[in-house]
């Protein structure tokens, strides 16, 4: 009784309803799409995400359908004819997926979604807050801080896995001929396997991607396109442009860049942070300029003169 008739309730995340006006009730849980203010009250987010939430959301919706993409390129085989259309159904799964949850989310029926604003990283992880007033009973105050930013990516992946198993393997028991019985559905087996494990990255490591995310599409693009480029064995424009899928591959590269490069600079400042933008072509443009002199059969040979 201690905790209820206290003037402020214990904790970061406890609160009173407020009902009718009037506050009411003992300091708990705050309900779903509500959150304690300075005051201790429960309130109700009215707030629309900002920018960043926005990308972070897109970041997160992006990762299956990247995932989609790259194990059905790796399974389908460089003659087979299928692979397009099954790329393009992933796109399409993971849009309307995208759609119905925005729909499904309040309010309900609209594209638009109401939010917490995030505050700090704990408000990812209130599980980890709750109090003990008296050092031996624990008030517990678990509940969505950051309302729906952890929930509804969690509800779009179960979208998406439900949509992926109603359209694709009827898509590609029909076009998938040229490849084998065991080797057609690989790209749906292997989504049953990133699905949990994204599920689980978001519920354990959601806060943390929230505030990384930016630094890790930088990171990663950059990488996967230094891969790419090595494996192609691009060495000049020309090589880069004698197949439309490497245009492709760098142009979604270029995107990725970009989206790193916005989500870090918030485009707070718009005549700052957009020059930025004109560094995105930086990596290819500088290993195709240092591409040559770094082949490996060069340098063994210019080693082999020198001795």
């Amino acid at each position: 009784m201690a905790v209820a008739m206290s003037s402020t309730c214990p904790g970061l995340y406890c609160g009173r309803i407020m009902i009718n006006g009037s506050v009411e009730g003992e300091c708990g849980v705050c309900p779903r799409g509500e959150r304690a203010n300075l005051q201790k009250v429960c309130e109700r987010c009215t707030e629309s995400p900002e920018l960043y939430d926005w990308l972070y959301l897109g970041f997160m919706a992006m990762l299956p359908l990247v995932l989609h993409w790259f194990f059905i390129e790796w399974y389908s085989g460089k003659k087979s004819s299928s692979a397009l259309l099954q790329h393009i159904t992933a796109m399409l799964e993971c849009s309307v997926s995208a759609v119905v949850t925005l729909l499904v989310t309040e309010p309900a029926g609209m594209l638009s979604i109401r939010s917490c604003r995030v505050q700090m990283l704990s408000d990812w992880y209130t599980m980890l807050y709750n109090p003990s007033p008296d050092y031996i009973n624990t008030l517990h105050c678990t509940q969505e801080a950051v309302y729906p930013l952890y929930t509804i990516v969690l509800i779009y992946y179960a979208f998406c896995l439900v949509l992926m198993m109603l359209l694709r393997p009827l898509l590609v028991k029909k076009i998938a001929c040229g490849l084998g019985k065991s080797d057609r559905f690989k790209s749906i087996y292997a989504a049953l396997y990133f699905f949990p494990i994204l599920t689980v990255l978001q519920a354990v490591g959601g806060g943390l991607l929230y505030y990384a995310f930016p630094y890790i599409i930088l990171v990663l693009s950059l990488v996967t396109l230094a891969v790419y480029m090595s494996a192609s064995e691009i060495q000049s424009f020309k090589n880069l442009v004698a197949k439309k899928k490497r245009l492709v591959v760098l142009f979604s590269h270029w995107l990725l860049h970009a989206y790193g490069i916005i989500s870090i600079s918030r485009l707070d400042k718009l005549e700052q942070d957009l020059p930025l933008l004109a560094l995105v072509p930086g990596p290819a443009l500088f290993y195709i300029a240092t591409a040559k002199f770094t082949e490996p059969s060069r340098i063994l040979s210019e080693g082999g003169n020198g001795h």
